[in-house]
């Protein structure tokens, strides 16, 4: 097999289960973590610095935000088994300056969980495997879109670099911002999101305090609130047709 047909092939079997890829770096990042806390102790610091990397998560979540907010309907989805799917190319708002915005978004969302495990080599390594793992997807992602759009794709990729943003080349988004499409396709995420810094947070905590967050807790309070979201979304789905349209 030609290694252009090898990449593509791995690119899309990623593609397909790519939902699987933060499980692995969940594992790592817990096991690293045990590591870090059992061999070091609590600076006054590090309550500033995990908002920190809060912060760096939801900077992620945001650019998904406003790439799929301003994307094309059919496009910019989280489809896995129906394999790639792109009834336009999206060109404009974050598209213009990047080429794959959500999976920059992606990088920022697990690069601040990653950050909570006070281990510069995880950091390292989990990003260079982010790396090598996306690059596949967007060789079989970028392979599929030429296939279909041929020199209208290409000629749009020669003007956008494909994963590190040039601001310069900014254009303003085509279409109208979608609220209904951000809640319909992002309420998996945002519960992610909160379920994972809660419990990289607790873990912490009772390796070195022996205790686990409780009501008293901010970091409680926002796994709370992802889990209300994520039940009236999942609700309003299952019981009525306001998400149905993306407009």
């Amino acid at each position: 097999m030609a290694l252009k047909d090898e990449l593509r092939s791995q690119g899309n079997f990623l593609f397909k289960y790519r939902s699987y890829l933060p499980v692995l770096i969940i594992i790592a990042g817990i096991i690293v973590l045990v590591d870090t806390k059992l061999n070091s102790v609590n600076e006054p610091w590090h309550a500033t610095y995990d908002i920190a990397c809060v912060i760096v998560s939801f900077i992620g979540l945001l650019i998904r935000i406003l790439a799929i907010g301003y994307s094309a309907d059919n496009t910019s989805g989280r489809n896995t088994s129906a394999g790639q799917i792109a009834d336009d190319i999206n060109s404009t708002g974050l598209y213009s300056i990047c080429r794959h915005p959500l999976y920059v978004g992606n990088f920022f969302m697990w690069l601040g969980i990653a950050m909570l495990t006070l281990n510069f080599w995880f950091l390292i390594s989990f990003t260079y495997l982010y790396w090598l793992y996306y690059e596949r997807i967007i060789f079989a992602e970028e392979s599929f879109l030429i296939k279909k759009y041929g020199t209208k794709y290409t000629d749009y990729a020669a003007t956008a670099p494909a994963f590190i943003p040039e601001l310069s080349k900014w254009k303003k988004p085509q279409n109208k911002f979608s609220w209904v499409k951000i809640i319909r396709q992002e309420k998996t995420g945002i519960l992610n999101l909160f379920i994972m810094v809660y419990m990289f947070k607790s873990i912490g905590a009772f390796l070195t305090d022996g205790k686990y967050y409780n009501l008293q807790s901010y970091w409680f309070w926002g796994l709370v609130i992802g889990i209300v979201w994520y039940i009236i979304i999942k609700l309003i789905q299952k019981n009525t047709t306001l998400l149905n349209t993306d407009r």
